[in-house]
């Protein structure tokens, strides 16, 4: 019964659309109930932008806040005080073995096709020699994706982290539109993706803050937050057998693999770290180490690996 009225709830937020009163836009819901159900009118109307863009007044009584209580059980909205995340991966080491994609999924109960982490092939020019490429959602300090949701579902933490808040995301796919690394994937419900969740969604050592189960909605790399706030690495970094990503906290000015700690500030500049399209100016937080002096030899990927992709 509860899930059906959670089902109810959204389809009617769906409807009706985003409900922009006079205060900020962020935080307005829709009430489950309608005059008929008992509430009561109040004579005064605020603005709603429908799914379609449509402007259109309904009376203030069916816009409520949500509830606050709510938002905080998923730590979506509040950064960890006195950190700034930060990645390093090193091209340099990774033979696509894909445990940080493996890793990413387990701990978020996500399973294949879906990939928050995804090792691209890469080759700069017809010369050079390719090298895999490990792209996780870059958590940007100016990100495009936080400006286009109309119902502030994502946005960006204190400790630098860009969240999703799928109890406010209404599928408009407008985030996945504007971020221009395609970090973003969409739930669409497959009944072995939900099924696995349930099964395995009360594990006490998954990292499920962004709930990717939820049907209709859009989801990604997160960091980790919930390890990090334990003082523990993502699980892309522990799981990887090269040491490839490097995690820690700008203000420290250190990251580490588990194995090899680093000055952030001093590897970049002894190994030219770089950040990908620059020119954008969504300054993410994941730099590259150039694929230098390399530790593998490239071998292309297995079909398996190709299947995946």
């Amino acid at each position: 019964m509860k899930k059906e009225n959670e089902e109810s709830n959204r389809r009617n937020f769906l409807k009706l659309g985003l409900l922009a009163g006079t205060a900020t836009i962020a935080g307005i819901g829709l009430k489950n109930k309608i005059f008929a159900n008992g509430t009561e009118e109040t004579g005064e109307k605020v603005k709603v932008l429908t799914a379609d863009g449509k402007l259109v007044e309904v009376d203030s009584s069916l816009v409520s806040h949500p509830s606050e209580e709510k938002l905080a059980q998923f730590n979506v909205r509040e950064g960890i005080p006195g950190r700034k995340f930060i990645m390093v991966i090193d091209l340099a080491r990774c033979a696509n073995a894909r445990k940080c994609v493996e890793g990413c999924q387990s701990m978020h109960n996500v399973l294949a096709p879906v990939e928050w982490i995804k090792v691209k092939r890469m080759q700069d020019s017809e010369l050079a020699a390719p090298y895999w490429f490990p792209q996780t959602c870059y958590h940007c300090d100016n990100p495009p994706c936080t400006k286009v949701c109309p119902v502030d579902a994502t946005f960006k933490r204190t400790d630098g982290i860009v969240a999703v808040d799928n109890d406010r995301c209404i599928g408009c796919k407008f985030c996945m539109a504007a971020c221009p690394y395609s970090a973003r994937t969409f739930n669409f419900g497959r009944p072995e993706s939900m099924k696995h969740f349930e099964e395995h969604k009360n594990d006490k050592d998954k990292c499920c803050t962004t709930k990717p189960s939820t049907e209709g909605t859009v989801s990604k790399c997160d960091f980790c937050p919930d390890a990090a706030a334990k003082g523990k690495l993502p699980s892309c970094v522990t799981e990887c057998p090269n040491g490839t990503i490097f995690f820690g906290d700008e203000y420290e000015d250190t990251v580490t693999n588990g194995e090899e700690t680093f000055r952030l500030k001093e590897l970049l500049r002894s190994r030219a770290g770089y950040r990908q399209f620059e020119e954008l100016g969504t300054k993410p937080r994941v730099y590259y180490l150039p694929p230098v002096k390399r530790q593998f030899p490239f071998e292309e990927a297995t079909e398996i690996h190709n299947k995946a992709e």
